[in-house]
């Protein structure tokens, strides 16, 4: 199968995309023909050896986290799953970008869907929720998004909004009528944040999430008035330092099967930045390294 990889440590000129021995599934896994994948944080700060220290990986590697496609093999096991079934989905931390990947967890994808949303749509999903998750519930109270123009950021918006929250996202001006789109009120991040919020939600914010590692975590404790109302997805150790709910994503099947279900009745559409060939994979990854990003970067095999 072709896939991309790099076997080194390095920047994106590491990535080759050739050849590499098919995966098959064990018990509880599928095999998925892949239609796209999508570009994580993760996956270039593997890439680049920032991470190997904490999540080593066996070179050569294949970067991506998540896929969409059809199911073409079935692990022992597995149940609810036939070959041919188009499905969304999380391997381990790589393996996706290529022409089959094994997942772990996953859900149908929902007809609205194209493929390309699919695989923007699982590590995005399945980290929103369980950030939103640790918030408690979410319906009648007002949530405050920081970096909420992001794959994660947009996501957990919509999912936010659909469990009944007033929901307020900070991301850069040229963002704010695509975050009116989603549902959010949108605001500028950075200094007098605090003072905005106050002109935009008069009752306060009772809740926040943080996707973006601003630097911003101590303000929005302040903001809420109790690190047990901020979760973070992003700055785990500033997180920790507060005493901030910190989030990790994982392979949950049942939160994949939750945002395409929201999927379904039009209450969450993963938003696609750009859309990149496998042969471009270096294209993708300096894309996604430069940040600021409305959505995902996607690759199509």
């Amino acid at each position: 199968m072709r896939a991309a990889r790099f076997h080194e440590y390095g920047g994106t000129e590491k990535l080759v995309v050739e050849e590499a021995s098919e995966p098959h599934p064990g018990p509880g896994e599928i095999r998925v023909r892949v239609a796209a994948t999508s570009v994580n944080p993760i996956d270039w700060k593997l890439r680049s050896g920032a991470l190997q220290r904490l999540l080593p990986v066996a070179l050569p590697a294949i970067p991506g986290r998540d896929a969409a496609g059809v199911v073409d093999e079935i692990g022992d096991g597995v149940q609810g799953a036939n070959i041919g079934d188009r499905v969304f989905g999380l391997c381990g931390v790589t393996g996706a970008t290529a022409e089959l990947v094994v997942l772990s967890a996953w859900a149908h994808t929902p007809a609205t869907w194209k493929d390309e949303q699919a695989a923007g749509a699982g590590l995005a999903s399945v980290t929103a929720m369980r950030g939103l998750n640790a918030l408690g519930s979410l319906s009648g109270r007002t949530l405050l998004v920081e970096g909420a123009a992001g794959g994660v950021g947009s996501a957990a918006v919509e999912i936010a909004v659909a469990q009944g929250a007033t929901v307020v996202g900070t991301a850069s001006e040229r963002n704010h009528e695509f975050l009116s789109s989603l549902g959010a009120i949108p605001t500028t991040y950075g200094p007098g944040l605090e003072q905005r919020l106050a002109t935009l939600v008069p009752n306060g914010v009772d809740v926040a999430l943080d996707t973006a590692a601003s630097g911003s975590l101590g303000d929005l404790v302040v903001i809420t008035g109790d690190p047990a109302r901020v979760a973070t997805v992003a700055d785990h150790a500033n997180g920790q330092r507060l005493g901030t709910h910190v989030v990790n994503a994982e392979n949950d099947s049942s939160l994949l099967v939750a945002a395409a279900d929201l999927g379904r009745h039009g209450r969450y559409i993963p938003h696609i930045e750009e859309i990149f060939p496998l042969e471009r994979i270096a294209d993708a990854h300096a894309r996604a390294e430069r940040g600021r990003t409305r959505g995902k970067i996607v690759i199509c095999i």
